[in-house]
C-alpha cells in the first residue's frame, strides 16, 4: 500500500471514528432526555379542579421507593370512581376536562400522577416498569374512601397513561372497566415514531443507539414494555380503545394491535383524521357520550355485580 493510500485510509478511520463518537454522544444525551424529567424542567400547575367548580382534596401518597406522589380526589356521588392517568411528561391538569365530564354524571375522579411527573418526586421514567407501584398506591388510597364502592372502580388513561392503565388493569382484577386514549401497543412498536417526534432525529442511525443507552440506564429491555401482552388478561372486564389515523407521537398501528390482542368485550374507536389524543378536543360530544356510556354500562349497571 502506497503512502497516500495509507494516509487516506487513516483519514477515513478517523472520520468514521469521530462520526460514531458524535452519534453515540448525541444518542446518549437524547436517551437521558427521554427517560428523565427533573422537577426544574416541569411546567408549574396553573389550574386546579376548583377552577371548574369541582370540590376536591389535595392528596399525597408515598410509593414503595419513598417518593411522594401528588394527586387530586373529587368525591363520588354514585359510588363509582374513575382513576384518570395523564400522559408522558404531562401532569394532572391534562385530565381536568375528563374529570369535569365524569363528575357531571356523578362519578368520583382520582387524578393521579406518577414518579418523575407533575410535582411528584423522582426523575426517571420507565414507561410502566416501575410506575405500577405508583398506581397501586393510588388504588389503595381509593379503598380508604367511604364514598367509593370498591366493586365500581374504572381507569382512563391518555397516551402513555393509557398503556399504564392497561398494564395496571391486567395486574389488578378489581379494575372493572378500562378506557384507553391513544396508547402505544408496545415500546418496540412505536419507538421509531416516538423518538423522531420527541427528538427530531432520523430513525437511522439514532433509534437503535438511543434504545441501547436507554436500556443501559434503565436496566431492562424495551421489549418488556408490551401492552399487547397485558391487555389479553383483562377479559372478561371490558376495554374501550381510541386511536387516530394521523398520530405523530405513537405508531398509528398501536390501536389496531391492541384491539387485535384484547379479548371480548372490547371496542375500538378509530378516526383516520385525528392526531394524537385528539378525540376529546375534536369530537368532545361524541367522546363524552361514548366514554360515559361505557362507564355507565360497566360500573353502574347493577345486574353486573
Amino acid at each position: 500500500m502506497s503512502k497516500w493510500q495509507k494516509n487516506i485510509t487513516l483519514i477515513l478511520v478517523v472520520i468514521i471514528t469521530a462520526t460514531c463518537g458524535v452519534i453515540s454522544t448525541i444518542s446518549y444525551t437524547q436517551a437521558l432526555n427521554l427517560i428523565t424529567h427533573p422537577l426544574e424542567k416541569r411546567l408549574p400547575i396553573k389550574k386546579v379542579p376548583k377552577d371548574y367548580n369541582l370540590p376536591y382534596r389535595d392528596i399525597i401518597v408515598t410509593n414503595v421507593n419513598g417518593q411522594k406522589l401528588v394527586g387530586w380526589y373529587i368525591p363520588s356521588r354514585n359510588g363509582a370512581v374513575v382513576m384518570v392517568q395523564h400522559g408522558y411528561k404531562l401532569d394532572r391538569t391534562e385530565m381536568l376536562e375528563e374529570a369535569l365530564m365524569l363528575c357531571r354524571r356523578g362519578y368520583g375522579v382520582l387524578l393521579t400522577s406518577i414518579r418523575a411527573h407533575d410535582m411528584s418526586e423522582g426523575e426517571q421514567i420507565s414507561f410502566g416498569h416501575s410506575e405500577m407501584q405508583d398506581i397501586e398506591e393510588w388504588y389503595q388510597y381509593l379503598l380508604t374512601c367511604d364514598d367509593v364502592d370498591s366493586f365500581r372502580i374504572g381507569i382512563l388513561g391518555n397516551s402513555m397513561g393509557g398503556s399504564l392503565a392497561i398494564q395496571y388493569a391486567a395486574q389488578n382484577k378489581n379494575i372493572k372497566a378500562v378506557v384507553v386514549h391513544s396508547a402505544f401497543s408496545s415500546l418496540k412498536d412505536t419507538i421509531s415514531v416516538s423518538i423522531k417526534h420527541f427528538t427530531g432525529l432520523p430513525s437511522f442511525p439514532f433509534t437503535s443507539m438511543i434504545v441501547f443507552w436507554a436500556e443501559k440506564v434503565l436496566g431492562f429491555n424495551i421489549a418488556d414494555i408490551d401492552a399487547t401482552e397485558w391487555i389479553q388478561s383483562i377479559s372478561p372486564r371490558p376495554v374501550f380503545l381510541m386511536h387516530g389515523g394521523r398520530d405523530d407521537k405513537i405508531s398509528i398501528k398501536s390501536g389496531e394491535l391492541l384491539y387485535k390482542a384484547a379479548k371480548e368485550p372490547k371496542t375500538l374507536w378509530y378516526e383516520p383524521t385525528l392526531n394524537h389524543a385528539e378525540f376529546d378536543k375534536k369530537l368532545p360530544e361524541e367522546y363524552e357520550r361514548r366514554v360515559i356510556g361505557f362507564f355507565d354500562r360497566y360500573l353502574l349497571d347493577t345486574e353486573r355485580f
